[in-house]
């Protein structure tokens, strides 16, 4: 029988004085509640790290491994840390204050500290390898998740403010999905509608952003992936042919590697008999698959603008 594989969940809870943390408790027991009862429940572990300050992290994602880190508490611009600046920060300008972004966590001293989305990015790096997935599950976070993703899969931010109801109703939609055996789009899917399904009209708000073959990323809405490739210019000085060309061979020669693992895999997931070692390669199946299609994309924009 084939030796069972654990998917790990990190949540990361942060929850500065003056804060409530009411919310964040709920949202850890719902989570932890909805796998025990999943259909794949000995597929997961779920790992919980509280008032988390920054060497936290890097000790959880050491001790822990996982696969998913789920983040549950504030952004920059939340209330809590706007009354800090302006107690702490006094002196400082409204201007030089809104320059920095990131999240929130905890100092030694229960207090805030603010790690930059570009920190967290670096670190997240470091971990590629393992982690496939970050879920920063509090309001304004898609600044921040747009960064992380240039180095992990599956990275979901919030667009906009989001209530507790919203975020909790997605949190429980998206690890139902995957407690069911789903693949990370179709639990993000899954979230947006438990969103809608409660009747709220925040559905709209989570949004995901997926680790493209060139390294760079896209949303699921977004309207142009040749720029993704070709960079934000819009000609990108047009020696630019030799350009395209060069980038169509690269993808083009991921494409049969990409291929050729996508092989390997089906056949593997033939031979297997054990349902979860099924489970685990149907999941690296259908990465690829995404990974195939959004090759095939790309290289349709190339061919139509390559002239």
């Amino acid at each position: 029988m084939a030796e069972l594989s654990v998917l790990t969940i990190l949540f990361l809870a942060a929850n500065p004085v003056g804060s409530s943390q009411s919310r964040l408790e709920q949202e850890a027991r719902d989570i932890s509640d909805g796998l025990l009862r999943a259909r794949h429940r000995g597929h997961f572990k779920f790992e919980q790290r509280w008032a988390v300050r920054p060497r936290d992290i890097q000790l959880a994602l050491l001790e822990c491994n996982p696969q998913i880190v789920h983040f549950a508490g504030h952004r920059k611009q939340d209330k809590i840390l706007e009354q800090k600046e302006t107690i702490t920060q006094e002196f400082a300008t409204e201007t030089e204050t809104e320059q920095e972004e990131g999240l929130v966590f905890e100092d030694d001293t229960g207090h805030i500290h603010l790690i930059s989305a570009k920190a967290l990015a670096d670190l997240f790096k470091l971990f590629s390898d393992q982690v496939n997935c970050v879920l920063l599950n509090g309001c304004y976070t898609e600044d921040q998740a747009k960064i992380i993703a240039q180095h992990i899969p599956h990275v979901i931010g919030m667009k906009q403010s989001i209530t507790n109801k919203a975020a909790l109703d997605f949190a429980l939609g998206f690890y139902d999905a995957l407690g069911s055996g789903r693949s990370m789009e179709f639990a993000y899917h899954l979230g947006c509608s438990a969103i809608k399904m409660a009747g709220l009209s925040e559905h709209l708000t989570p949004i995901l952003y997926k680790k493209t073959p060139s390294n760079s990323i896209s949303a699921p809405d977004d309207s142009s992936k040749l720029n993704a490739i070709l960079g934000n210019g819009k000609t990108q000085n047009i020696s630019s042919k030799r350009h395209i060309q060069e980038k169509r061979e690269d993808l083009e020669e991921e494409y049969q590697n990409v291929r050729k693992k996508l092989k390997f895999l089906k056949q593997e997931w033939n031979i297997k008999t054990d349902s979860e070692a099924k489970y685990e390669l149907s999941q690296r199946i259908e990465q690829y698959q995404i990974q195939l299609q959004n090759i095939e994309e790309l290289l349709e924009e190339l061919e139509i603008n390559k002239g």
